[in-house]
């Protein structure tokens, strides 16, 4: 009968205790994931308390709210947020329901559904978003914030072959 059993480490092999399994850049990823989620868990019933919303619906707002016209198609905001369009359409219809956004239909393509925060909406953020910001200031701090922003925005345009930064809308 032929042994499966593992074969015995070499003096030649990478190390047993995962140290050098992975690469600097993916424990890094890995830490910007950790953190993300450890933060959205303290934001979550901050939003909820404070704004009568969830947190998904929150990131909605504020993706509208971040816009120029505080309008976006709901396509565009699944795909910011990682979302499926299906699971988006729910948070929507409560954000709609609440009259925090409005709906409209894009010109031209009867698919198209745009979203639009509402005065009612607006005041919603602008009345609460300071404490908001007070638990992420408490949570990352204002300096690492401010450094973290500049890390993100430049890994959210990445640079083309000549370096310069590519226009996400193209």
């Amino acid at each position: 009968m032929a042994d499966h059993s593992a074969p015995a480490a070499s003096s030649d092999d990478a190390s047993t205790d995962g140290s050098d399994l992975l690469p600097d850049e993916l424990r890094t990823y890995m830490r910007v994931v950790a953190a993300t989620g450890a933060i959205e868990q303290q934001l979550r019933a901050h939003v909820k308390k404070t704004l009568g919303v969830s947190h998904d619906e929150f990131l909605v707002l504020c993706l509208l709210a971040d816009q120029p016209g505080t309008t976006l198609r709901m396509t565009r905001i699944a795909e910011l947020l990682g979302r499926p369009k299906t699971r988006l359409t729910y948070q929507v219809g409560c954000l709609h329901h609440m009259g925090l956004v409005t709906r409209e239909s894009v010109c031209g393509d009867r698919r198209g559904i745009a979203l639009t925060l509402t005065d009612k909406g607006r005041r919603l953020l602008a009345e609460n978003t300071p404490a908001l910001t007070q638990v992420l200031v408490s949570l990352i701090g204002p300096a690492q914030c401010a450094a973290l922003t500049d890390l993100l925005a430049q890994a959210s345009h990445p640079a083309d072959e000549g370096g310069h930064a590519q226009d996400p809308a193209t």
